[in-house]
């Protein structure tokens, strides 16, 4: 059974049932109740569409994702799968929409058309413009990670500054003195990606403070990139890494090479656990806690649209180091090099 049903049987047109059911326009009261009689006595129930129109909310949050065209990363995915999630949790759906490049409709569309109660953007730049149109559009949002300036706004981070830096002192503390960045691509960064430039400020400050000497190469989310980045390399014993995709590669480099980890080399880095448990030997990471950041993000944001009148929320997320069995004393061959016998 329909509205078309129920308007002919109640003798008005299907655009009054619409206004009786979701209360956007007055009816007048005898039509209200011819229309309740003949639902009553169809036994009509209406969809979540029409529920939803009633309570005046979609039941819909929007996540904005990176162009379909790019392959998403596992972390990404994982975020993905956690929002969505915990929507579900909280009986609501999620519209994808990607954005960036040629998708910069899609986006708009998301916005303007108000299909959503709420949106969620990833792949947060640290000048943003989609932060900004949100802002202008007065739509709720959080953001899965941060802009260079996020005050008014929710969000949702890991600190990588941070973590970066624990790594370098990790290996420090082991007595290396030659380490490397491998980061995430030349164009993400070139782009303002902020995970990127958090994670090479923790590193060239880390360096600075135990007197170390860095080096940073940028290097594309795959693990053929990961292989050429590790023969790139300068002359360094161990490498700390937020770059998870290239792990794989970074691995067949020093295999390659004839090195074996930790014992002529230590490899340390931010990553999803199941990136750190299939390295061999288990990487040395803080994990990054995909779950957790994706259902924080649908919390902060079911509070943005619940109370848009009270301050927004964010969480910077911290997760320990675990110390698994990538990293090691400096390798013997370092110490002779550094420090020849007087």
């Amino acid at each position: 059974m329909n509205i078309g049903e129920i308007a002919r049987r109640a003798g008005v047109s299907r655009s009054t049932v619409s206004y009786a059911l979701s209360g956007r326009r007055p009816v007048s009261d005898d039509t209200k109740r011819r229309i309740q009689a003949v639902i009553d006595e169809l036994d009509y129930r209406p969809n979540a569409a029409a529920r939803a129109l009633k309570e005046g909310r979609t039941r819909t949050l929007g996540l904005v994702i990176p162009p379909a065209s790019a392959r998403l990363t596992d972390m990404q995915l994982g975020f993905v799968a956690s929002v969505v999630e915990a929507a579900a949790r909280a009986d609501l759906d999620v519209l994808l929409s990607p954005s960036g490049g040629d998708h910069d409709r899609s986006f708009e569309r998301l916005v303007s058309g108000r299909r959503v109660d709420g949106v969620i953007l990833m792949e947060i730049r640290l000048e943003d413009a989609r932060v900004t149109r949100l802002q202008q559009a007065g739509l709720p949002f959080v953001t899965i990670g941060h802009t260079a300036h996020p005050e008014g706004t929710g969000w949702v981070d890991v600190d990588y500054a941070t973590l970066v830096a624990r790594c370098v002192h990790h290996l420090a503390d082991l007595g290396h003195r030659s380490i490397a960045l491998v980061n995430r691509s030349a164009e993400l960064v070139a782009a303002g990606y902020g995970p990127a430039h958090r994670a090479s400020a923790g590193f060239t400050e880390a360096v600075y403070q135990r007197n170390l000497t860095g080096a940073e190469v940028h290097c594309a989310d795959d693990a053929a990139a990961g292989e050429d980045c590790f023969e790139q390399l300068p002359d360094v014993t161990a490498i700390v890494t937020i770059n998870e995709a290239a792990l794989p590669g970074i691995q067949r480099g020093i295999e390659r090479a004839g090195m074996t980890v930790p014992k002529d080399f230590s490899v340390v880095g931010v990553a999803a656990r199941h990136w750190a448990e299939d390295f061999r030997p288990q990487l040395t990471a803080a994990d990054v806690p995909t779950l957790e950041m994706g259902s924080r993000a649908v919390e902060l944001l079911l509070e943005r649209i619940a109370a848009p009148e009270n301050p927004p929320r964010h969480v910077l997320l911290t997760p320990p180091i675990s110390l698994r069995a990538s990293t090691g004393p400096r390798p013997e061959r370092a110490r002779t090099a550094v420090e020849p016998a007087q």
